[in-house]
């Protein structure tokens, strides 16, 4: 590793726009690396900075993290990670953004009528879903 191309958390929170105690929090859960200097400082590789814009990339679509570390764990550990790694996957979070698109657009046009279980109306839900039949699908929303 190029010592000198090496980041400090401080550098890396500068450059990344992400807080020192995010980056710390990143590492703890597996996400990025770091080096220990010989007097206990950390260090980062400079593509840090990458998977950090990934991260945080994944993040505002609302991947969870263990996704995050999943895709980040099929990187390339032999070399720096190239722009078709990072295609790969970034194309890999399209099934889920679909889904997530479908999911918002149910959720915004039933949104007036309907919170959770189908309705926030005892009359409707009487009709829609007599008896509470949908609890049998388990906890929280089952119609959207």
């Amino acid at each position: 590793m190029d010592l000198e191309r090496e980041l400090t958390p401080g550098e890396l929170s500068r450059r990344s726009g992400v807080a020192v105690s995010a980056l710390h929090f990143y590492e703890r859960e597996g996400l990025i690396t770091s080096r220990r200097t010989s007097g206990n400082q950390r260090r980062y590789a400079r593509e840090t900075l990458r998977r950090v814009a990934f991260i945080r990339m994944s993040q505002r679509l609302g991947i969870p993290l263990a996704r995050i570390r999943e895709a980040l764990a099929t990187l390339p550990t032999d070399r720096v990670p190239t722009s078709k790694d990072w295609a790969r996957l970034s194309a890999a979070w399209r099934a889920d953004l679909d889904d997530r698109i479908l999911h918002l657009q149910r959720l915004r046009d039933n949104l007036a009528g309907c919170i959770g279980c189908g309705c926030l109306s005892l009359k409707t839900c009487a009709l829609v879903n007599p008896g509470d039949t949908l609890a049998a699908q388990g906890p929280g929303p089952a119609r959207l």
